[in-house]
């Protein structure tokens, strides 16, 4: 018996001595993906009414929809904007396409898996420009884009219709000068930001053409981090370089502890058939004990 608690003994200072040897300096970062099914509820669109005519550009359209999530709006089937639904409700500014637009509203979750459409909304543009020449056109394949505070933002968006030259202006919704850009020809070209904050932003780019024709195009913004923390006024770049080095530092000096389970999962069944076999030895004691004669307990 004294060499099953002396065995004992020593595996559970073992075991100690494991744990506690494992704390140490540093981070550990964990990343997973979550499935989870699309969203089941959708948005709806409240304004404008279905049927209504519009000779000015740009409209508004808002409803209501699950808060947190992202709404895209679609013209004819054709990506028109976006924007994060805040406190159940949401408003996109968008240009329209000559004629009949079929407005659709579609929610997304943060894995971009879609929820159903809402209501359709049957509007029309009367186009006074003169000429027949195509609008000009606004288009992305990102309805959002993000990048850490501090650091370049860069955003890919095509103009197409309309006559060159043409003129734009980027609202990045952070309180900051718009961006002016000329552009010569339609084509593809890059429209860049650096955020000093966290937060989501509603961007919004303008597009005219020599004869006067104006495109809009509304998008999400994002500049990790807290969204508590978002600042949407102007700010320091350099401040908020400072801030994320600030928390890179408190990172690399936490401590972590982390329990090291090898260890326990070797001790436990060692420690089982020790014990087995100690009660074994001790009931073949006892049985040459009686066997000889003597009391088993002197």
């Amino acid at each position: 018996m004294l060499l099953l608690v002396l065995v004992a003994t020593t595996i559970t200072a073992l075991i100690n001595s494991t744990v506690f040897a494992a704390q140490e300096q540093g981070a550990v970062g964990i990343e997973a993906t979550i499935s989870a099914p699309p969203p089941s509820q959708g948005a709806t669109i409240s304004i404008p009414r279905d049927g209504q005519t519009f000779t000015t550009l740009p409209i508004t359209v808002s409803g209501i929809c699950p808060t947190g999530l992202l709404v895209k709006l679609f013209k004819n089937n054709v990506f028109s904007g976006s924007t994060q639904c805040n406190n159940g409700s949401f408003s996109i500014a968008t240009d329209l396409f000559s004629g009949v637009n079929e407005l659709v509203a579609r929610v997304y979750d943060a894995l971009d898996q879609a929820g159903p459409d809402s209501n359709k909304v049957n509007v029309s543009y009367n186009d006074a420009r003169p000429g027949t020449s195509p609008r000009v056109t606004l288009t992305t394949n990102f309805a959002k884009r993000g990048a850490d505070p501090g650091s370049l933002l860069t955003w890919p968006i095509t103009i197409s219709g309309g006559d060159g030259p043409y003129a734009l202006s980027v609202d990045w919704g952070d309180g900051k000068a718009l961006d002016l850009i000329s552009q010569a020809f339609p084509g593809t070209f890059e429209i860049k930001h650096t955020y000093d904050n966290p937060g989501a932003y509603n961007i919004i780019v303008k597009a005219s053409d020599k004869n006067g024709g104006v495109a809009y195009l509304q998008l999400v913004g994002i500049a990790n981090g807290k969204s508590g923390q978002a600042n949407t006024g102007s700010g320091n770049a350099e401040g908020g370089g400072g801030n994320a080095a600030n928390n890179q530092q408190g990172i690399n000096t936490s401590v972590k502890t982390k329990i090291v389970w090898q260890p326990a999962a070797v001790a436990v069944p060692f420690l089982v058939s020790t014990f087995w076999l100690g009660k074994k030895y001790e009931v073949r004691m006892l049985k040459r004990k009686i066997e000889e004669g003597i009391h088993p307990f002197k």
